[in-house]
């Protein structure tokens, strides 16, 4: 049996024993629009929860439209010329247009991939900047959640007359899905904000993949972006290809709501059982370029894996680990428990600890095994995994570990894949003390 990996820019066919139990992860996805441009501009005339943009726009001197960054794959190609245009018709100057790239606390994008996620005419037409968390002279205070979480945000987007968030609704391995409110944070935030938003005990919290309701983490940045007063939002859904498959805009909270649903219907896959093995993408590019962001395709597979089992996990690595900060923590990490005793220690704080948090969640469960053409051997056995040259050859090793009777799950979009067993959405923090699965 061949399955087709998403795996860097060309994807990776892997080939799997016929004798053995396979389970394919691979969701319905929505059907691509016939004319995507109609749609998002119908929904910025008719949107939901709010009046429409170009109304709202009329009078404003000024607006910030915030995009997503590079690891995100936003066909912003296709959805920023119409809502430019409707800004623009409603009497902004183009000049006093900002597209805002909300990093979060990843780094800056160059001019070069700016370009590749809108266009080249759209940069040389108008105004980005980079949010930068890490000075603190760029945001404003704008009190605390009722978490306690100290509200920093990005100065410029805070000030603007016109406030216009725009993103991808997907799974999201802490806040359930992306997309709406994290557009402002962790898209906007400041490095405060994020010590209690990222810090561990909101990571073993009720968060995870696809949960919502009763999730503090997403609960916290919908008050957030409240807060903030932002005026519109323009989220889309898209397919394995990257396709525009739904525009979902108005309210960030009610235009949001009715994405996640939407998303979720057609990303959403159920076992009946849980896998022994669980072969999981990471998602392709632009999102497995770090061991960093691949982690999300470990999360995604946590849910369906069972207790004792393995992951393998197939990320090109392109760009290699990550931050420094987060190569730091992961050289100094000896094992599961000394880390978490460290970053749960009082006044401890590091920029990224919670990625490696994710990754011992996943190795509370199971075996992590990364298959990768990105990094070194030596390299992988030093972020807490094993290395193989191939699936093949990690399912070789699997069958005789677990023998001929094992069942096997492939996730072959990763982290955009919904993936449980019976529907039970696991929190990451407890998905090892789960027994069914």
């Amino acid at each position: 049996m061949k399955i087709r990996l998403d795996y860097g820019r060309t994807g990776l066919d892997a080939n799997f024993p016929d004798q053995i139990n396979v389970s394919i992860v691979d969701p319905p996805r929505g059907r691509p629009l016939a004319d995507p441009t109609g749609a998002i501009e119908a929904a910025l005339a008719q949107p939901m929860g709010a009046s429409p943009l170009g109304e709202l726009a009329r009078g404003k001197r000024n607006a910030v439209v915030v995009i997503s960054d590079k690891t995100r794959p936003v066909p912003y190609g296709t959805v920023l010329p119409p809502l430019l245009r409707t800004l623009e018709s409603a009497g902004i100057a183009r000049e006093r247009i900002e597209l805002l790239v909300a990093t979060g606390l990843h780094r800056s994008n160059t001019a070069d991939e700016l370009a590749e996620m809108t266009s080249s005419e759209l940069l040389q037409t108008y105004r980005f900047r980079n949010h930068v968390a890490r000075n603190a002279d760029e945001h404003l205070h704008l009190g605390r959640t009722t978490r306690g979480t100290e509200i920093w945000l990005d100065r410029g987007f805070v000030e603007s007359d016109l406030k216009v968030v725009t993103g991808l609704i997907e799974p999201h391995l802490m806040a359930g899905y992306s997309g709406g409110r994290k557009a402002v944070a962790p898209g906007l935030a400041g490095v405060e904000t994020m010590r209690r938003a990222h810090g561990p005990k909101m990571l073993e919290d009720n968060v995870g993949p696809g949960i919502v309701d009763g999730n503090p983490f997403h609960a916290d940045l919908m008050e957030i972006a409240r807060r903030a007063a932002v005026d519109f939002m323009l989220d889309v859904s898209i397919d394995r290809e990257r396709r525009v498959t739904g525009v979902y805009a108005g309210d960030i909270e009610q235009a949001h709501a009715a994405g996640m649903a939407d998303v979720e219907r057609h990303v959403r896959v159920d076992l009946e059982i849980p896998a022994d093995v669980v072969v999981a993408s990471a998602g392709g590019y632009p999102l497995d370029q770090t061991f960093y962001q691949s982690i999300k395709g470990l999360t995604a597979a946590l849910n369906i894996v069972r207790r004792g089992g393995t992951i393998i996990l197939v990320a090109a690595l392109s760009e290699g680990v990550g931050s420094q900060d987060f190569q730091t923590l992961l050289s100094d990490a000896q094992s599961n428990d000394e880390y978490m005793a460290q970053i749960c220690s009082a006044g401890f704080f590091r920029v990224d600890q919670w990625m490696v948090q994710h990754l011992c969640q996943v190795r509370r469960k199971a075996q992590v095994i990364v298959v990768t053409d990105g990094l070194a051997p030596d390299r992988i056995r030093g972020l807490m995994g094993r290395w193989a040259p191939s699936v093949e050859d990690a399912m070789r090793e699997m069958l005789q570990r677990y023998g001929r009777q094992m069942h096997v799950a492939v996730i072959p979009q990763g982290p955009y894949v919904l993936s449980t067993v019976r529907g039970r959405k696991l929190p990451l923090g407890r998905a090892w003390m789960d027994d069914a699965v």
